[in-house]
C-alpha cells in the first residue's frame, strides 16, 4: 500500500470519527436542550401563575386590587395548559371564582378556590418530575454513546499514532544508516524494504546504485594499487626522512631514509604505535615529543643534531597535520600527521665556513685599520706639520669612515662569536650608576653634534646588577648611539633604570625621532635588517648582536614605537642579589 494511500485513510478515518464524535454530540445538547424548555416554558409558568392566585385570594378581602390580580393570573393559565386534567382544574378554578367574586366572605368557596389551586401545582410538578426524568435518560444516553464513540477515535488515533510515524520513520532511518555506510565506502551495503510503496521503489534504485558503485570501485582498485605503490616509491627515494601516522597514531609508512636515520627496521617500525616505538628509541622519543605534549614544542629554527654512520648530521624538523574534507561535508576532518626531517648538514657546514670567514677576516682588518687610526694621528699632531682647511676636512672623513669600519668589524666579530659559540659570560655584580655614565660620557661627542641632550633617571634604591658587565654595556651604548641616529636635532633622549617585580631590573632608551612603523617591529631584531628607506648608516647587526647578548643572560629585549612619537628601546636582567 501507497504511503499516500495509507496517510490519506488514516487521516480520513480519523475524520470522519471526529465528524461523527460532534454530531452526536450536537444532537444530544439539542434534546437536552428541548427537555429543558418544555419544563421551563410550560410547567414553571403554572407554578407560578398558581403561586399568585394564591396570594391574591389571601388579600381577596382586604385589597380591592387581588380581585383583578386573580383573574390576570387566571388568564395567563387558562393560554398555558399543556398537561392531562389541567384544563379541567382550570374550569373549576374559574367556576368557584366566579361565584367567590358575587359572595366575597365566602370561606367554603376560598377553600374550593384553593383544593383546585392546589391540584393545578401537583398536576405541573408531577409533569415536571417526569420531564426530568425523561431529561436525565437523554443524558445518560448520551454520555454512553459519546463516550463509546471517544473511545473509538482514541482508539483509532493512539493505532495511527503508533503504527503510522514507525512506518514512515523506520525506513528513513535504516535508509539513512545505509547511506552513511556507502559514505564511509561500504558498496556492498543493501536496503530492503517489503511492499510496493515509495520506499520500496527508493530502495531498489538505492540497491542499484550500491551495485554501480561497487562495480566501480572494485574497477577502480587496481588503479588506486598502483597509484599508491608510486606514492610508496617516491617517498622511500626522498632524501629527506619521512614518517606517516593515521589520528590513532599508528605508523603507516616511514621510507628508508628514516630507517637509516634511526637504526630500525621496516618491520620494527610500519604498523606498530609510534609511543610504542618510541620507548626503545631516543630518536622517535624526541620526534613525537611535540606530538604528545604539544606546549614542549620548541623552535622551529631549532636544528636536531643527529649522529649517522658515525657524522655529526644536522636536521631540521617539520610536523604537517592531514586535514581532508569528504565528499558531501563542509568541516574537515584530521586523519594523521607526517613527520618530516630535512638534512640540512651541507648548509650547517657552508655557515660554518662563512662564520670561520667572517671572524678570520674581520680579526685580521683590526690591524690595518689600527694603523689607519695611528697614522691619522700622526697626521693630526702638528708638530710634525700643520695642515690646510681643505686637508683638515678630508682627515676627518679619513677618520670617521675607520671608526666606522673599526664598528663593523667589531660588530662582526661579536656575530661570529656568537655563532660559533665561544662568547663566555662574565657574570659579577657592578655599579649601575658608574655604567650609565660611561655610557653617556662615550656617546657625548655625537649628541653635542646634533645638540641632542641626554638625561638620565635611575630608581634611587638600584646600586648594583649582577650581570655580563662589558655585554650589557656594549647593548646599552649601541641603544643610544642608535637613539642619537635616529633622533632630530635640538630632541633629548632619555636613559630609565627602574625596579620591577622583585628581583628584575629594566634598563630603556627613550628617544623623540620619527618612530618605527608597526609592520617593521618584529624584524628589528632580525639579523641585517634594516628599515627600507632609512638614510642613515648602518649594517643592520647591533639589534640583533643585542638580543643575543641580552638573552644570553637570560633577560629579555623589546621595543615600543609609533610614528611621529619616537621609540622606547628596552631590557631586563635579573637583579644581584
Amino acid at each position: 500500500m501507497k504511503i499516500k494511500a495509507k496517510l490519506n485513510a488514516g487521516v480520513g478515518l480519523l475524520f470522519l470519527m471526529i465528524i461523527i464524535l460532534s454530531s452526536l454530540g450536537g444532537w444530544f445538547i439539542y434534546q437536552l436542550k428541548k427537555d429543558t424548555q418544555n419544563i421551563l416554558v410550560a410547567n414553571y409558568n403554572t407554578l407560578q401563575y398558581s403561586r399568585n392566585m394564591l396570594l391574591a385570594l389571601e388579600e381577596i378581602n382586604t385589597d380591592p386590587l387581588a380581585i383583578l390580580e386573580f383573574q390576570k393570573n387566571l388568564n395567563l393559565q387558562s393560554q398555558n395548559i399543556t398537561e392531562a386534567g389541567e384544563k379541567e382544574t382550570t374550569q373549576n378554578i374559574q367556576n368557584h371564582f366566579l361565584e367567590l367574586k358575587r359572595d366575597k366572605n365566602s370561606l367554603n368557596l376560598q377553600s374550593s378556590i384553593r383544593k383546585d389551586i392546589t391540584e393545578l401545582m401537583q398536576l405541573n410538578m408531577s409533569a415536571i418530575q417526569l420531564k426530568s426524568s425523561v431529561a436525565n435518560s437523554t443524558a445518560q444516553n448520551a454520555i454512553a454513546v459519546i463516550s463509546v464513540v471517544g473511545i473509538l477515535c482514541f482508539l483509532v488515533a493512539f493505532i495511527l499514532m503508533v503504527n503510522l510515524p514507525a512506518n514512515i520513520a523506520n525506513p528513513i532511518r535504516e535508509l539513512t544508516s545505509s547511506i552513511h555506510q556507502i559514505a564511509k565506502q561500504n558498496y556492498k551495503e543493501r536496503v530492503r524494504f517489503e511492499g510496493n510503496s515509495e520506499f520500496g521503489e527508493l530502495a531498489r534504485s538505492f540497491n542499484t546504485m550500491a551495485e554501480k558503485l561497487q562495480e566501480y570501485s572494485e574497477s577502480r582498485i587496481d588503479k588506486i594499487l598502483k597509484g599508491k605503490k608510486r606514492i610508496e616509491t617516491l617517498i622511500d627515494n626522498m632524501h629527506d626522512a619521512v614518517i606517516g601516522i593515521d589520528e590513532n597514531r599508528k605508523v603507516l609508512f616511514v621510507n628508508d631514509e628514516a630507517l637509516k636515520i634511526s637504526g630500525l627496521k621496516r618491520v620494527d617500525f610500519v604498523g606498530k604505535q609510534i609511543q610504542d616505538v618510541a620507548v626503545s628509541n631516543d630518536l622517535i622519543r624526541t620526534l613525537i615529543k611535540e606530538i604528545i605534549d604539544p606546549e614542549s614544542k620548541k623552535d622551529a629554527s631549532e636544528a636536531l643534531k643527529i649522529y649517522v654512520e658515525g657524522k655529526e648530521n644536522y636536521f631540521e624538523k617539520d610536523i604537517v597535520d592531514i586535514n581532508v574534507i569528504p565528499t558531501g561535508e563542509e568541516e574537515s576532518r584530521f586523519i594523521g600527521q607526517v613527520i618530516m626531517l630535512r638534512n640540512i648538514t651541507p648548509f650547517k657546514e657552508l655557515d660554518l665556513a662563512k662564520t670561520r670567514f667572517i671572524g678570520t677576516v674581520s680579526h685580521e682588518f683590526k690591524t690595518p685599520i689600527s694603523s689607519i687610526q695611528m697614522g691619522l694621528q700622526l697626521l693630526e699632531n702638528e708638530k710634525i706639520g700643520s695642515l690646510n682647511e681643505e686637508q683638515q676636512k678630508l682627515l676627518h672623513g679619513i677618520g670617521d669612515d675607520a671608526m666606522r669600519l673599526l664598528k663593523i668589524t667589531g660588530e662582526l666579530l661579536n656575530l661570529a662569536q656568537l655563532e660559533t659559540g665561544v662568547t663566555q659570560l662574565n657574570i659579577h655584580p657592578f655599579e649601575i650608576n658608574a655604567l650609565i655614565q660611561e655610557v653617556v660620557n662615550t656617546n657625548k661627542s655625537a649628541a653635542d653634534k646634533k645638540e641632542i641632550s641626554i638625561t638620565t633617571e635611575i630608581d634611587s634604591q638600584l646600586t648594583t646588577i649582577s650581570a655580563d658587565e662589558d655585554k650589557t654595556l656594549w647593548v646599552l651604548n649601541n641603544l643610544v648611539s642608535n637613539a642619537i641616529r635616529y633622533s632630530f636635532e635640538k630632541s633629548n633622549i632619555t636613559i630609565k633604570v627602574e625596579k620591577i617585580d622583585f628581583n628584575k631590573v629594566k634598563f630603556s632608551v627613550v628617544d623623540q625621532g620619527s618612530g618605527i612603523e608597526e609592520q617593521y617591529l618584529k624584524q628589528i631584531f632580525t639579523r641585517y635588517f634594516r628599515i627600507p628607506e632609512t638614510q642613515t648608516e648602518g649594517t643592520g647587526l647591533g639589534l640583533s648582536i643585542s638580543k643575543e647578548f641580552i638573552e644570553s643572560q637570560g633577560g629579555t629585549i623589546t621595543v615600543e614605537s609609533k610614528m611621529g612619537n619616537g621609540s622606547i628601546f628596552s631590557f631586563i636582567l635579573r637583579e644581584n642579589d
